[in-house]
């Protein structure tokens, strides 16, 4: 029995096939392609997602087919970016808006009056979050203010419920995706409607929600057959792309803690069922109710970790420096310690856990002595400290030290970079072979709720098996890192800041 993942991503989408024991058998990516409006907003065309995910269903299926003739899947699970969704018609399906990405800041206006005429702290106990121009609610509003039409008889969807209603017919939300529209209130899992009502907006809007993993409904037969599927195949909205990858890499207690390094980087823990409070407000963390039944999650990220470096490859080289040429440098200044060089990765504004978008990133500390790999180094450094500072926050929280991280990513290819985040956060790392965490999520998500696994805790044993390699901290660099992350990048976050919003 094989089980399918499918991974709509903010630059690609992903389909794979995945053995019970989460041993991948194939994979297929095409462009998740962003359009531009004249006017200046960016889009996804609904009709070329689909088209693209379609494409990428069969490639995968004829990959197998040669290995695996009667190939039997058990279930696909859908997992996607957070907060991107569309209007669609309730009783027929078509788009009656733009399909709006989460990074499209045309709805910055109207997430400034929520800030002005909301209570933050008390939305944010309800949602789990802060408020963001990214989220569902503001983009409905910038959508209503445009056309109010569009609203009479309509359905929002987020990117894994638009591709759960084409594959079979239903419209629905999971709580983990719910909660980023901002409407949602995660305590009594249900849509909040005196708030969206508040908003101007008709809570008619919303569809059903579900946990992760609740079957919708199988694939229309006639499809199934044109993607060369069997009929009755369940399909199930697996969640939040973050949240759901936990499953792949088995942190889903509360001692466990995963970290995805990418272009952002993230990290994700797990919490016991509470109520939000100031403290949690004052974290910066955002929470949730996570894909594994009956507990929350916490997370944490960076927007421009894995982005500082790639922004660097450009400043640095003209072209741009190869990976290999990174290495190289980094190979050369590996052994002398910290760089001695401070730098603060907010290319994009900070996040957790002092939000910011006036923050700006800054090198601090620079002499005639430094080269190239001195800085390349520095960043991979500093993109470590801010790490730091969301683990200490998490740590608060939660009420638990996490000496060990589960951690997966395009980033875990650098072992540099893995060596130098060991050394200044001082925990032991586990990089499992996992190429495509969230997919195979997604995966393992459609797999419990099918039953093929009777529990989130089942299909983490069951994918236990594939192994591991570690990397451990060198004590006398955590030391001297420590020292510059509380003398140094601790200590100036506060007049830095203040410089910024001058």
């Amino acid at each position: 029995m094989l089980l399918m993942g499918i991974d709509i991503g903010t630059t690609n989408t992903k389909v794979g096939l995945f053995q019970e024991d989460g041993t991948s058998v194939a994979t297929a990516a095409m462009p998740t392609v962003t359009h531009r409006d004249p006017e200046g907003f960016s889009y996804y065309d609904p009709e070329e997602m689909w088209q693209m995910i379609t494409i990428a269903i069969r490639e995968v299926m004829e990959k197998v087919t040669p290995t695996h003739p009667d190939v039997q899947i058990g279930a696909v699970g859908i997992t996607s970016m957070a907060e991107s969704g569309l209007l669609v018609d309730r009783q027929t399906g078509e788009p009656r808006s733009i399909f709006m990405p989460w990074f499209d800041t045309c709805s910055q206006p109207q997430a400034e009056w929520i800030a002005q005429e909301a209570d933050l702290f008390e939305r944010f106990c309800a949602a789990g979050i802060h408020s963001s121009f990214k989220l569902g609610m503001p983009k409905l509003m910038w959508l209503k203010e445009r056309d109010p039409l569009a609203f009479e008889g309509s359905v929002w969807l987020s990117a894994s419920g638009y591709i759960a209603y084409r594959l079979t017919g239903a419209m629905a939300f999971d709580y983990s995706l719910a909660a980023r529209t901002f409407a949602f209130d995660i305590a009594s899992k249900g849509w909040d409607v005196d708030w969206i009502k508040f908003c101007g907006i008709d809570p008619a809007v919303f569809p059903d929600v579900d946990p992760a993993g609740t079957p919708l409904g199988v694939i229309h037969i006639d499809l199934a057959q044109s993607l060369g599927l069997s009929k009755g195949i369940p399909v199930c909205i697996a969640g939040h792309d973050h949240v759901v990858s936990s499953l792949s890499v088995g942190a889903i207690s509360p001692e466990i803690v995963y970290d995805s390094m990418g272009t952002a980087e993230t990290l994700v823990g797990t919490l016991e069922n509470k109520n939000l409070g100031r403290k949690e407000f004052e974290s910066g963390l955002s929470y949730g109710c996570h894909v594994a039944k009956d507990r929350m999650f916490w997370m944490g990220g960076n927007s421009a970790s894995g982005g500082s470096v790639e922004w660097l490859r450009s400043v640095l080289g003209n072209p741009q420096l190869s990976y290999t040429e990174v290495l190289t440098l980094l190979d050369e200044v590996q052994q002398q310690g910290p760089s001695g060089i401070l730098y603060f990765p907010y290319l994009s504004g900070s996040g957790a856990p002092h939000i910011d978008a006036r923050a700006r990133a800054a090198f601090i500390g620079l002499s005639k002595s430094h080269n190239k790999g001195d800085l390349i180094k520095a960043v991979l450094e500093g993109t470590a400290y801010q790490l730091q500072t969301i683990r200490e926050e998490a740590q608060q929280i939660s009420g638990r030290e996490f000496n060990k991280l589960v951690v997966v990513g395009g980033g875990t290819r650098n072992t540099h970079w893995l060596q130098i985040k060991a050394d200044v956060l001082n925990c032991s790392l586990r990089v499992p072979p996992i190429e495509e965490a969230s997919l195979l999520g997604a995966a393992l998500c459609a797999g419990i709720g099918a039953g093929i696994y009777a529990s989130a805790e089942e299909a983490v044993l069951a994918t236990a098996s594939l192994t591991a390699k570690h990397v451990e901290p060198d004590q006398l660099r955590h030391q001297e890192y420590r020292q510059l992350y509380e003398l140094g990048y601790v200590a100036l976050q506060a007049p830095l800041r203040a410089f910024y919003r001058r």
